[in-house]
């Protein structure tokens, strides 16, 4: 261990509060200096509900209490990623005292100060990053409260050093440096409140764990999952994320039939590398990591990556203690919101109502309209085949076009290329050259197909040609969904429970059962006419 995080027999353990690095590093700090009392960095006027919620870990809890002179409330939150938690909590489970030795004050500001990302600990080591960090802090001017805080700190682990025999510091890497100067000087007991009415302990509410922990709730969730089955307590942030990404991506394709490409993902990963760089840290914070997922794919994926990110293990209904609800307002954190514009997709039989223009008319197609009701309809399955057949035509025929607008044609110089060009060579024949082409393949397939025959724009009085609107979902595998606008079915009869419609324009896309209502889908309504419908549909 570093000399410079010892005083006597004072183990000093610097922490950043609430980063699972440093939890991790009080774990390896306690088993080898093996404490005979642990010292933390809170009041002793909480200490008594402190404790009750740190036993109640892994469930959440939140310490709170009225400040008079400010006015509002103070939140304290019990998570397990916590340097200072954790301390205790191992300090319980070996049967060791446990000293509460700081300042209890009021109107303390919430500290700003820019740390370096705790994920540079798994690089340079533990006692490096404390080092660096140390020797920038000299340049800070601390305010007055901060130096009652560290003189009080300072008095009682002085009295602690000549109690006991190995002492056991944790508390922030911000003041660490200063109490240990001030322990090089006399000790004069600071005046503060010695005990604080109306303290009380909540349960934290499963929605707040999603917003207000200091950790992606996920890694919180693991690193206590791990630290209760015994195991090795080497958790890396950055193969965390990976895992919530990979799982975001399984629970996108149940959910969405939408798969993650690798050129998607490549592009989240430099998304997030890059947005985490912008703002001074190695690894982007779960935020990031959401908006990479939006910008890569889009907001459905985003939405995965958030439920599974925030998700906390345990969680109960009936806690038996009040239930507390924060947001990241009530603890003054630097909060960002993110909205997701999900497009909901359901799956929904594919049966669709008809609305019915009945005509008076005679003879056999009287009777064929007559008995053309109910309300759910089919596509015939000749049709089908025919329209199926069509799309396939059309996907090939597009790549056919755009392999031409990517080759070229040249005069035969040293290469072949790729073979002669008949045409061209033909066309200059009288020049007496040679052309050959060269293809260059194009990366890639067509996706969804739309034909617009008729835009089918209202007149001034609003009438429309083909103002039946209609999504349906494919049968069977070897159908797409389809979306189209025709004249309505029920209006010309082919045959005894057969109508025959005329399309005004349609779109394909396989495989089915992917499409929502996109005549009903909002997220569509920015289309100002509907063969923008369905290409936005398409694109989608």
């Amino acid at each position: 261990m570093n000399f410079e995080f010892n005083w006597n027999n004072i183990r000093f353990v610097p922490i950043l509060h609430g980063r699972v690095e440093f939890a991790m590093e009080v774990r390896k700090q306690f088993e080898a200096f093996e404490p005979d009392c642990v010292a933390v960095e809170y009041p002793p006027t909480l200490k008594e509900k402190i404790l009750e919620g740190v036993k109640r870990l892994p469930y959440l809890s939140v310490v709170h209490y009225y400040e008079e002179e400010s006015g509002g409330f103070v939140y304290l939150l019990i998570e397990p990623t916590d340097g200072q938690i954790e301390a205790i909590r191992l300090a319980i489970s070996k049967g060791i005292p446990i000293y509460f030795v700081d300042r209890d004050t009021e109107e303390y500001p919430s500290h700003m100060t820019l740390m370096p990302d705790p994920y540079a600990i798994r690089k340079i080591g533990y006692e490096k990053y404390c080092s660096a960090y140390l020797k920038f802090s000299k340049r800070e001017v601390p305010s007055d409260l901060d130096i009652l805080r560290e003189k009080t700190m300072a008095f009682n682990l002085s009295k602690l050093s000549s109690k006991a025999k190995r002492v056991m510091f944790v508390g922030g890497l911000y003041h660490v440096l200063r109490i240990m100067e001030a322990l090089d000087r006399p000790q004069v007991q600071v005046i503060g409140k010695s005990k604080r009415d109306g303290v009380k302990l909540a349960h934290l509410h499963a929605d707040s764990s999603r917003e207000v922990l200091s950790e992606m709730p996920y890694l919180a969730s693991l690193y206590e999952e791990i630290r209760d089955a015994g195991g090795d307590l080497d958790l890396d942030r950055l193969t965390v994320q990976g895992e919530v990404i990979q799982k975001a991506r399984d629970q996108h394709w149940k959910n969405s039939r939408e798969e993650i490409t690798a050129s998607q993902f490549r592009v989240l990963n430099k998304f997030a590398r890059n947005y985490a760089i912008l703002t001074g840290r190695l690894v982007p914070n779960f935020y990031q990591l959401i908006v990479a997922s939006r910008g890569a794919v889009d907001d459905n994926f985003a939405y995965e990556v958030w439920a599974i990110g925030s998700e906390y293990k345990w969680q109960i209904e009936s806690p038996g203690m009040p239930v507390l609800r924060l947001t990241g307002e009530d603890l003054y954190l630097d909060e960002k919101r993110i909205r997701f514009h999900r497009r909901l997709k359901r799956m929904r039989r594919r049966l669709v109502s008809v609305p019915m223009r009945k005509r008076g008319s005679k003879g056999e197609r009287s009777k064929w309209r007559e008995d053309f009701f109910g309300l759910s309809i089919c596509s015939y399955p000749p049709e089908d085949v025919v329209i199926e057949g069509y799309g396939r035509y059309l996907q090939k025929k597009a790549m056919e076009i755009k392999t031409e607008d990517q080759s070229s044609v040249e005069p035969f110089i040293s290469s072949m290329l790729d073979g002669i060009d008949i045409r061209q060579t033909i066309r200059e024949w009288g020049s007496g050259k040679i052309y050959v082409k060269e293809e260059r393949p194009v990366k890639g397939k067509v996706g969804s197909v739309v034909v617009i025959f008729d835009p089918d724009l209202p007149t001034n009085d609003g009438e429309e040609s083909y103002p039946w609107c209609v999504t349906w979902l494919g049968e069977h595998e070897q159908e797409s969904d389809m979306a189209f606008y025709s004249t309505p079915a029920g209006e010309v009869m082919e045959g005894p429970g057969i109508s025959k419609c005329y399309y005004g324009g349609f779109m394909l896309t396989y495989p089915p059962l992917r499409v929502y209502d996109i005549w009903k889908d909002p997220y569509f309504d920015v289309a100002r006419n509907k063969p923008e419908r369905l290409l936005f549909a398409a694109i989608d």
